[in-house]
């Protein structure tokens, strides 16, 4: 879009920026709050800013700041044109530096604030990956809307979420903030998740800005090392690590987070291809691109650049609209890059444009300012808790139930022990990306086994070994709920109090996994067992041949050593309700449904371990890939078992042949074979047997969640189309549909047997 005055209408940007610097005319030719007002209003209104603003406003628009508490210093760039600030939540503050803004600057432009709002503000659901086992986006949407009313009844504006990073690198601390391994599955969350951000238009109450990060491939790092390299093939970013971006944006995803790391040589941040190339000219992306915290700095620690000037003009010009920066902004050299003929003032101006438009799609110069009163009201309300309890039964994953011992008998229970440091961790049990500034909803689940349980039932508890700390902190723990770690022991005295509770116990639930901050960014790890002593408590708990209960607290696999425990229940991190939602799947009165989103690998040497890899040169001898030990998963993608069971009959597909860029319609019936109400996901895949380049041994392709009554039948209806049937080649450099035979499977995870297929051929 054009700059009205490049049009020839000087008049006409005069006029409008008359309206935009006095406030009271300019409400009174805005729409009301909840109406949005057309797009050429918008722009015109955005242009006739630009018309007014030096070049140093402009730069200053496009910086957000680390908010780091009421200081002359923000203040100062707020009256100095400062377009946003980050991590502040406090409504009578973001009111503050509005007034500032409004009585202090030149142009009156209003902050724009953004936050982490990654699994919740102050009512915390499950970490996405626990979301994504849901295998259920409507419940993602939901409770990113229920995120967003917290977040704009604080004052805040825009999200640094989704992650729709894939990760097929457990050792990724990320992976908890994303939905697993798979493509398809993770761009229906990733959709799911803007939509509920955003809504219809995300100006109307209660609605927010949704930031998919980190583009792209950054779950791709070296080693599973956070900020480590990327070097992955072009046909594995579109084919993988594109599609769920891709589908961001589709859902109309109003801006965009760069990554941090290099990509194939290049610093995202200034990868003309990513940001200019394919985000914008290929997928049409319209909002604003945003670099992470310090990224367009760093792109001199990266050895693309010299100094910050030559970082922010590599930036700009490759397509970054906004710098992140905790001080001393690179972008703040702009003017000086305009001056030296680096970058040009059409370059700066679309920046400054896609920003400010953005302010006014929110009627942030109509209504800056926050309720300060309304905030209790929305914050924690019983309707959001309730809703996250909902949403932690259905994301929790029963990876094993031998002998049925799930769910727990009440009524022949007498005594429950219940053990481990992690049960009695209300922070914990939260996960990461919970900051105590918001004062979030927290239960361990202790405290809702224990509220469940009641008198009847006696509860011992045993924390059994101490967490380690970390030896490497990161800054982001800081940020974090204050959780005090002693140091690790040495004795094995807590192990012995353990068994003894068990063996007093009709029942032992153990819960291990890994603390808040051992997982998320700067968390990644060299091995997957369980940390400290965990595995020795865990190990003796068993021996004492007390049945055992294991329950996760995790956002990656975890290697359990082949443990012989009876049960062992996911929970991930499961949020404000996770001890309710935990004792209610426990004792039955709700029925696990969720299903894994990444392959659960045996042990850390498996590492990195998809389902939907290439047959290769010997597919016969898959499992056979190690000689000391299997080479197949502990559980594969898509496992999950319930407290009934389900059979799959009549798998069909309604054409047998259909031309290239046609579709066909899968056909098949699951069956309620066991005696209570369940969920079951069902999930499609195919295999293109031939086509002019290898292609994976089975593609996730379609998936829906349904609950069933027991012995209820459903017939369930997939669409195959030129969409689901088409893929990448690294040959042709692009987008082909092979002519080939698709096999199916339509089954309860990714090793279902193929039962149908049917045939692409031009003529049809």
């Amino acid at each position: 879009m054009r700059r009205l005055v490049n049009r020839g209408t000087i008049s006409a940007a005069i006029m409008m920026a008359t309206l935009v610097s006095q406030g009271a005319s300019a409400q009174t030719r805005a729409p009301a709050q909840g109406q949005p007002a057309s797009q050429a209003t918008i722009a015109a209104r955005a242009d006739a800013l630009i018309a007014q603003m030096t070049p140093e406003e402009k730069a200053a628009q496009l910086v957000t700041y680390f908010y780091m508490g009421q200081s002359a210093a923000s203040d100062q760039r707020v009256k100095n044109g400062a377009g946003s600030f980050l991590f502040l939540t406090d409504p009578k503050e973001i009111n503050r530096l509005q007034r500032v803004s409004a009585e202090q600057s030149r142009l009156k432009i209003p902050l724009l604030f953004g936050f982490d709002v990654v699994h919740g503000l102050s009512t915390i659901f499950p970490v996405p990956i626990g979301q994504a086992a849901s295998w259920d986006p409507a419940l993602a949407e939901r409770n990113q809307a229920v995120a967003a009313a917290e977040a704009r009844a604080v004052g805040l504006h825009w999200a640094f979420a989704p992650m729709v990073d894939i990760a097929r690198d457990p050792r990724w601390g990320r992976m908890v903030e994303g939905a697993g391994e798979d493509p398809y599955l993770g761009a229906a969350m990733a959709a799911a998740q803007v939509r509920g951000f955003q809504g219809a238009d995300y100006g109307a109450p209660g609605r927010i800005i949704a930031g998919p990060k980190h583009f792209a491939a950054y779950g791709a790092a070296l080693g599973g090392r956070d900020y480590d390299e990327v070097n992955v093939a072009d046909a594995e970013l579109w084919n993988v690590y594109f599609p769920p971006f891709k589908a961001a944006i589709d859902a109309g995803a109003g801006n965009i987070m760069s990554a941090y790391m290099g990509i194939n040589g290049i610093p995202a941040p200034a990868n003309h291809w990513l940001l200019t190339d394919v985000l914008r000219q290929k997928w049409g992306f319209k909002g604003w691109v945003v670099s992470d915290a310090q990224a367009v700095i760093n792109l001199k620690t990266h050895g693309l650049t010299a100094d910050g000037q030559g970082s922010a003009t590599q930036a700009l010009n490759s397509g970054l609209d906004m710098e992140m920066a905790f001080a001393a902004p690179a972008f703040a050299n702009l003017p000086k890059a305009l001056a030296a003929g680096q970058t040009s003032q059409a370059t700066i101006d679309a920046a400054v444009r896609r920003l400010l438009e953005a302010k006014l799609r929110l009627g942030l110069f109509e209504h800056p300012y926050v309720d300060e009163a309304r905030a209790d009201k929305v914050l924690r309300s019983p309707a959001h808790l309730e809703a996250a309890r909902i949403a932690a039964e259905r994301s929790a994953v029963l990876l094993r139930n031998e002998g049925g011992l799930l769910p727990l008998d009440r009524r022949k229970l007498r005594a429950v022990a219940v053990i481990g440091g992690l049960a009695d961790s209300p922070q914990d049990s939260n996960g990461p990306w919970v900051f105590a500034q918001n004062k979030p909803a927290t239960q361990s689940l202790l405290e809702g086994l224990r509220a469940k349980l009641g008198n009847q039932v006696t509860v011992t508890y045993a924390p059994g070994v101490k967490l380690p700390i970390r030896t490497n902190p990161s800054q982001f723990d800081a940020m974090g709920p204050a959780v005090k770690r002693p140091e690790p022991l040495d004795d094995t005295t807590g192990i012995a109090e353990a068994v003894k509770a068990a063996q007093g116990a009709d029942v032992a639930i153990v819960v291990v996994g890994e603390a808040q901050n051992m997982i998320g960014e700067q968390a990644s790890r060299s091995t997957l067992d369980l940390p400290g002593r965990q595995q020795e408590l865990l190990d003796a708990v068993v021996a004492t041949g007390k049945p055992v209960v294991v329950v996760l607290l995790n956002g990656r696999p975890l290697d359990l050593k082949g443990t012989k425990a009876q049960a062992i229940l996911d929970m991930w991190y499961p949020g404000s309700r996770g001890g309710t939602a935990t004792a209610n799947l426990l004792l039955g009165d709700a029925v696990p449904g969720g299903k894994l989103p990444f392959t659960w690998p045996r042990n850390v040497g498996q590492v990195p371990l998809t389902y939907a890899h290439l047959a290769s040169h010997d597919p016969a001898n898959v499992a056979k890939r190690y000689w000391n030990e299997a080479g197949t998963p502990a559980y594969p993608f898509g496992h999950g078992l319930s407290y009934s069971t389900f059979a799959y009959s009549g798998l069909s597909i309604d054409k047998a042949q259909i031309a290239p860029g046609g579709s066909v319609t899968v056909s098949a019936e699951v069956t309620n074979t066991g005696t209570r109400t369940a969920d079951e996901v069902a999930q499609l895949y195919i295999h293109q047997r031939t086509g002019t380049a290898a292609r994976p041994v089975r593609e996730l392709k379609g998936f829906t969640r349904v609950t069933l009554k027991p012995g209820e039948v459903r017939k369930l209806t997939f669409r195959l189309g030129p969409d689901e049937l088409r893929y990448w080649n690294a040959a042709a450099r692009d987008w082909v549909s092979d002519e080939a035979v698709f096999d199916v499977a339509v089954g309860t995870d990714s090793t279902a047997a193929f039962g149908a297929s049917f045939a692409v051929k031009a003529g049809s």
